[in-house]
């Protein structure tokens, strides 16, 4: 039973790891052109497997920022963690903790998705390892990959690929403002504040860190107010 259940699972994370199979190849070519090693480039995926985190650590990486501003920016990064593993965790069949503990470093923004969406009533924890398995399987190997495809291309070509760093992060955050004013609200205010912070001569790493941290709190309190004026309104219009 425990076997169909994680040949399910592998069955439904094929999807991830096709779709992982470009963004690692990129990761890991931009790693090398970065600096790192093939072993560093590839333990990252396999300690951090963080997308977006190991992609804000390369940059941060090449402007030579302190090592433990890097970890509380992708701390910081990665704090929505907290909240999709104890969503997740009301919906998972009962298990240890240390078993838990183990599928839960699987979890990421697609994995979450599929294991929220992709079973009827509670979640196998087979299926959980399967989805995870594959997922991670496929960004570690394809790092590896990317880094050594990187390492064989001519020397101009890998300096011109710092460029596609950015390029990344800007096609991950112009489909997400399409039609979501917050996250344009988001995006302006930490690019205003960490020009300002830069201005005043604010280490990368930390302005970054600063930028991001106040943005989000802003833009919260912001449209936490906006709901309870609009609430507010509500309730007068209702009494009256």
């Amino acid at each position: 039973m425990e076997y169909n259940q994680f040949s399910a699972g592998l069955k439904a994370g094929t999807s991830i790891a096709i779709g992982y199979f470009p963004v690692a190849l990129t990761f890991g070519l931009l790693a090398k052109t970065a600096g790192l090693s093939i072993v560093e480039a590839t333990a990252m995926s396999i300690f951090v497997y963080a997308g977006a985190a190991q992609y804000m650590s390369l940059s941060l990486i090449t402007y030579g920022v302190d090592p433990l501003l890097i970890i509380m920016n992708t701390f910081v990064v990665n704090i929505r963690h907290f909240l999709m593993t104890a969503s997740l965790n009301e919906k998972m069949q009962p298990a240890k903790k240390w078993v838990k503990s183990i599928y839960a470093f699987g979890i990421t923004d697609e994995s979450f998705s599929v294991l929220a969406t992709g079973t009827k009533g509670k979640i196998p924890t087979a299926f959980a390892f399967g989805v995870a398995l594959i997922a991670y399987g496929s960004w570690v190997s394809f790092t590896a990959i990317g880094h050594i495809i990187g390492a064989n291309l001519p020397h101009f070509l890998q300096a011109a690929m710092s460029i596609a760093l950015y390029a990344m992060f800007i096609g991950l955050l112009v489909p997400s403002m399409k039609g979501n004013r917050k996250v344009v609200m988001l995006a302006g205010v930490a690019a205003a504040t960490h020009c300002l912070l830069y201005v005043l001569g604010v280490p990368t790493g930390w302005s970054i860190l600063l930028a991001t941290l106040i943005s989000s709190i802003l833009i919260e309190i912001i449209y936490a107010r906006r709901g309870k004026t609009v609430e507010s309104a509500y309730s007068r219009k209702e009494g009256a």
